[in-house]
């Protein structure tokens, strides 16, 4: 009796493991499969490059640096208050609107080693902001510089009021 029990646990133990492998394989051939381009992400979205420098932004940076040079800085929290139209309503630096939710904003000192923070926003007390996404980074070719990108909820560029908040060590 107990060398049939054996035999049957033994078989039912190799029928678990032959199913679990099976059912592995499956599950690790399913996110292989090629899905379409646009439901992984939208269209909208592919647009991740910075626009490139231009000659009056690099001009803008150089003098905000020039004059900038004369304070020796330790540690430097800055925020910057930016409307949607590309002012600024408030804050530190300069702000140079490219197109669509596309903004620069330059310093007066170098920010490229510091950590950069930014929600959507509006400039009044009026109302809650509009629903968006924003991302920041900083910005390629000019050292006191971070580059702001926002978008409506679909992740379509749009023009978005934003806060940024800048610390550098």
């Amino acid at each position: 009796m107990s060398t049939s029990f054996r035999r049957k646990a033994a078989a039912v133990t190799f029928a678990v493991l032959a199913l679990s492998l099976a059912g592995g394989g499956i599950a690790l051939a399913q996110p292989s499969a090629k899905a379409p381009q646009e439901a992984v992400q939208p269209a909208a979205r592919g647009t991740n490059a910075q626009p490139p420098v231009t000659a009056e932004s690099a001009r803008k940076a150089k003098a905000a640096l020039k004059a900038g040079a004369a304070t020796t800085l330790v540690a430097t929290n800055a925020f910057t208050v930016v409307n949607s139209n590309g002012t600024k309503a408030r804050g530190t630096g300069t702000v140079i609107k490219y197109g669509p939710g596309q903004y620069e904003v330059q310093f007066g000192y170098t920010v490229s080693a510091g950590a950069f923070l930014a929600t959507i926003s509006r400039s009044d007390a009026c109302c809650i902001p509009p629903a968006g996404e924003v991302s920041v980074a900083p910005r390629l070719s000019t050292p006191n510089a971070v580059f702001v990108q926002t978008r409506n909820s679909a992740g379509t560029p749009a023009d978005l009021g934003f806060t940024l908040l800048t610390h550098t060590p």
